[in-house]
């Protein structure tokens, strides 16, 4: 009877320690709930000046400042104008949808999807007078967040994927590549951008990336500085005739100056003063 107790508690005893062990091993579903829970709150969103290049800050004419018979001294900056034009016009026209779905996303919050493992931004914005629906999915990766924009618009085109792109962890550079319409959906521009938060120094460079088009490879890229006396520039190369023209002005007085060999014939500066 003894020896029947004995073997009794030993079998308890035994039980016991054999579902501690298995509550103390994690399960494969387990492990897998826990991948999908939410890392942290959603990621700051790149900064707008990643993806809109800033044509405005391009000194602008002035007509009440000029002079009957003096027109030819504005030559120097018309030609850096009318450079700096050809690519504000991709922004004003080829790119509206887009550049209209990011402003929209600073208007919104982030929220988890463990479906998606990813932090969605969901929202409804105006583009060329329409209405549109923008899913913005950010998830991380090796290198920070990795960016996708959805764009849908009613009984036209649905979940197309306009943009996508990478930023790091300090939010201080990425890219994006952005794909040209639901109708044409090969890649057609890349963007490329830094900055620093603590001087205020900042670059964007857009680049002509559509396959087989004349232009493939050209690019303008603008940048602000600290130089003196010139703070802000534009490089632009044109891959139809090989040629580079390089812009510098002052953000405050205005001045500035323009080489271009091909235009003007040789590598010189060519400025111009605060009344352009």
């Amino acid at each position: 009877m003894k020896t029947k107790n004995l073997l009794f508690s030993q079998l308890k005893r035994y039980s016991l320690v054999i579902l501690l062990i298995i509550a103390i091993i994690p399960t494969g579903c387990n492990k897998d709930e826990e991948s999908n829970v939410e890392p942290a709150p959603a990621p700051e969103l790149p900064p707008t000046s990643s993806f809109v290049m800033d044509f405005s800050d391009f000194p602008d004419d002035d007509t009440t400042k000029h002079k009957s018979g003096y027109a030819y001294t504005y030559q120097n900056w018309w030609w850096a104008a009318t450079n700096v034009a050809v690519w504000n016009a991709v922004l004003t026209i080829t790119l509206v949808v887009p550049v209209a779905a990011f402003y929209e996303s600073f208007n919104h919050q982030g929220v988890w999807d463990p479906g998606l493992n990813a932090w969605v931004w969901s929202y409804n914005f105006v583009a060329g007078g329409a209405i549109h629906l923008a899913e913005l999915r950010g998830s991380l990766d090796a290198n920070g967040i990795y960016w996708e924009m959805y764009i849908s618009k009613t009984n036209v085109y649905n979940d197309f994927l306009w943009f996508s792109g990478s930023s790091n962890s300090t939010n201080t550079a990425g890219e994006w590549h952005l794909n040209e319409n639901p109708n044409n959906p090969n890649e057609f521009l890349q963007i490329e951008w830094n900055r620093d938060v603590t001087t205020g120094e900042a670059d964007i460079k857009y680049t002509n990336v559509k396959p087989g088009a004349p232009g493939n490879g050209g690019y303008i890229l603008y940048g602000v500085n600290n130089s003196v006396p010139y703070d802000t520039y534009y490089t632009i190369y044109n891959a139809n005739n090989n040629n580079l023209t390089d812009i510098e002005w002052n953000r405050t007085i205005k001045n500035g100056r323009v080489s271009d060999e091909l235009h003007f014939g040789d590598p010189n500066w060519r400025c111009w003063d605060e009344n352009l």
